[in-house]
């Protein structure tokens, strides 16, 4: 019962405290989870990878990769609804007042300072997800990317793909999936 609690709350603690959707949650729920020693930063790119291979928001999955992983169905069930329910209430009381803030100078000099640290913590997110993908523990990074230098050209070839062209990442996601089990099985 105790790690149920635990999951809610620090699932509730990442939705309240990550401002920019889903995405930007990543970093703070990357932090929070393999400090509290739930998954490895592996098996966080793990959920990650498959957290956006399937439809719909990406925070309550990987959240639910998580509590399941600590306390089966009753965990992910806690996690995922720490993960929605303090965000949906708040959202909830925030419609009622949101047309008198939205033009607010408070609130919109607070975002004009939020959102490029959104845009870091994805950074963050992005640094530790390649140096786990890429990196070959005690090789570091040069040696890492040399013998993994499939990975990294899957890498460039997606970004390439998804900022050249407008092709669902859903393809990307499938695509890499058959060719993961074509070539590395």
């Amino acid at each position: 019962m105790k790690i149920l609690w635990s999951l809610f709350l620090v699932f509730s603690r990442v939705a309240l405290f990550s401002w920019g959707g889903g995405p930007a949650s990543m970093g703070l729920m990357q932090r929070e989870s393999v400090g509290m020693g739930w998954v490895t930063t592996e098996e966080f790119a793990d959920a990650l990878a498959i957290g956006n291979a399937l439809p719909g928001p990406i925070a309550p999955q990987v959240s639910a990769y998580i509590g399941y992983k600590m306390a089966g169905v009753w965990g992910a069930i806690s996690a995922v609804s720490g993960t929605i329910l303090p965000t949906t209430v708040l959202m909830l009381v925030m419609v009622v007042f949101f047309f008198g803030v939205k033009d607010s100078p408070i609130v919109t000099a607070m975002l004009k300072a939020v959102r490029p640290i959104i845009v870091g913590l994805l950074l963050w997110t992005t640094y530790v997800m390649a140096y786990s993908v890429f990196s070959v523990s005690k090789l570091g990074w040069g040696n890492g990317l040399a013998q993994n230098w499939d990975k990294v050209m899957i890498a460039i070839i997606a970004f390439a793909l998804l900022t050249l062209t407008e092709i669902n990442p859903v393809w990307l996601v499938v695509a890499g999936a058959i060719f993961g089990f074509v070539v590395y099985k």
